[in-house]
């Protein structure tokens, strides 16, 4: 007898939970577990499809009545930046990008702490301590990498982001960076640099994960194009 386990994943639906993108709104997530030697490919085929990694987890929407979580991911090869993005490349050109292992640091949970408690106070993550962090970033049964960006001048952290390498491109699962310089506009720097990193490579795509019409969270993520978009029938090019 063979082991459909590896073949044939079993999948759960989460309890209902208030949406952290839209009022008035209720949000249930379908998901499965990531396990065995064939982790790595099924995370592949099942993020081609929409889901998303969270540790051993991959996910994805499945809320009743409700279809406003939408999967994007640029076009890394024929994208050419914007006028705005190319500022914002210049305003960052003294910080330098380092890959590192998936191995979290004291300085690294310094930084997020002071995001979260900035940007996302009232927030899921708002409370998230030492050990949550070591799971978010060490419990990865997939290839996966820190990129650590620091100003050349003194070698600050600055930014960071946990990304998982798939054959296809790069899935950004997780950035945080410096509140205290909004100028430096961080969280547009680092999809550009990773879209940089996945034309340097060859690989097609970068994975940013959902967009939500009218959301004000989600709104950076149109700025990037060629963007796609995951529909009823595939992947398509958003207008």
């Amino acid at each position: 007898m063979t082991d459909q386990s590896l073949q044939f994943p079993k999948f759960f639906v989460t309890a209902p939970a208030p949406c952290p993108y839209l009022s008035n709104k209720v949000e249930r997530k379908v998901f499965t577990e990531l396990i065995g030697p064939e982790a790595g490919a099924l995370n592949e085929a099942l993020g081609r499809v929409g889901f998303r990694r969270s540790q051993s987890v991959v996910y994805r929407p499945a809320c009743e009545n409700c279809s406003a979580c939408v999967s994007v991911r640029v076009r890394a090869l024929e994208h050419s930046p914007a006028k705005s993005e190319r500022r914002t490349l210049r305003r960052n050109a003294d910080l330098t990008a380092e890959v590192c292992p998936p191995i979290v640091t004291e300085e690294q949970f310094s930084l997020l702490s002071s995001y979260l408690q900035d940007r996302h106070s009232d927030g899921s993550m708002a409370g998230m301590g030492m050990p949550e962090y070591i799971d978010m970033v060490e419990t990865s049964p997939v290839t996966t990498v820190l990129i650590e960006y620091r100003r050349m001048l003194d070698r600050k952290l600055m930014a960071v982001a946990l990304t998982d390498e798939l054959s296809d491109g790069l899935s950004m699962v997780y950035s945080f960076f410096d509140t205290e310089d909004p100028g430096r506009s961080l969280g547009t720097y680092i999809i550009a640099d990773h879209i940089a990193r996945a034309r340097t490579a060859g690989l097609p795509y970068v994975y940013l994960g959902y967009w939500v019409e009218g959301s004000s969270k989600m709104a950076y993520k149109r700025r990037f194009k060629p963007l796609e978009r995951l529909g009823t029938d595939g992947w398509s090019l958003m207008p």
